[in-house]
């Protein structure tokens, strides 16, 4: 579908050029930016979630199951060293402005962690269609994937049915999986993701997609940003906060976007983000 980005923004005075992005958004669901940062950065980030995940797994409610041997963690943004690079690239600002408007909130920090054993997933979207989406076309929210390895075929590479984020049928359990019988329509559109070190995605999480079967023996981390436009409400799903030190030490330019409370001391996650459909994989 032909799309433009959101009403009121001008394109040509964002940092980058991102039209064909939103394009992409609107067509497909997914588009990204190759070597947004170095491998090394990105082995960087790897070292900060292979840590944080090590600190949720050693307590209760820390890591949510997203299916066998795959979890889901939420943290805080001050756990990763290069947060602040991360949601003000010029790509992520500006992608986050044309899409969902200058009053984008980042709501949301974690990673999913498939790991040796994790099985295909279930079709799924990650939350029901909004009224926004399904009355006026419109994206409302959008979420970044960074990946912290090189992703091979045998690693359960992410998979997705472009299109489809538009799908809108009363038989999706729960509004977000759809019935078996329209499996064959998403096999026949899959397109497998291979990221590598540096590149970020973007993508709807409206447009149907699933983990796939991690058939190596290394694991595949992959940073989750959620950004919600004025209408979005998925931040309710979240506990993502800062200190006071944190959150006076940040750019201006990232404070305003960051919908989060500023709290005088962190305390550890307690996982609330649960997908129960996702649990026991597509059984």
């Amino acid at each position: 579908m032909s799309v433009s980005v959101f009403p009121g923004v001008d394109a040509a005075g964002l940092d980058v050029d991102v039209t064909a992005d939103v394009a992409a958004l609107y067509a497909d669901g997914i588009t990204a930016r190759r070597g947004a940062f170095t491998p090394q950065w990105a082995d960087r980030l790897g070292e900060d979630v292979a840590k944080a995940f090590a600190e949720a797994r050693s307590r209760p409610g820390g890591a949510v199951g997203r299916g066998p041997n795959r979890y889901y963690v939420e943290i805080h943004p001050e756990q990763i060293r290069g947060f602040v690079e991360l949601v003000d690239h010029p790509w992520v600002r500006s992608l986050c402005t044309a899409a969902l408007g200058p009053d984008y909130r980042i709501v949301e920090l974690g990673f999913d962690v498939p790991l040796e054993g994790a099985v295909n997933q279930p079709w799924h979207r990650d939350f029901p269609m909004p009224e926004e989406t399904r009355r006026d076309r419109r994206l409302t929210s959008l979420a970044f994937n960074v990946t912290t390895v090189d992703t091979e075929e045998d690693m359960g590479p992410f998979e997705i049915a472009p299109g489809t984020q538009w799908d809108d049928d009363e038989e999706f359990e729960h509004g977000m999986f759809p019935p078996r019988s329209h499996y064959d329509r998403y096999a026949e559109r899959a397109v497998r993701k291979y990221p590598r070190r540096g590149d970020i995605s973007a993508r709807t999480a409206l447009t149907i997609h699933r983990g796939t079967t991690n058939d190596s023996a290394k694991s595949r981390p992959v940073l989750v940003l959620g950004v919600d436009g004025p209408e979005a409400t998925n931040g309710d799903r979240h506990d993502t906060a800062v200190s006071r030190p944190f959150w006076e030490a940040l750019p201006e330019r990232v404070r305003r976007h960051l919908d989060c409370p500023v709290v005088e001391e962190l305390t550890p996650v307690t996982q609330k983000h649960t997908i129960e459909g996702l649990v026991m994989g597509d059984a």
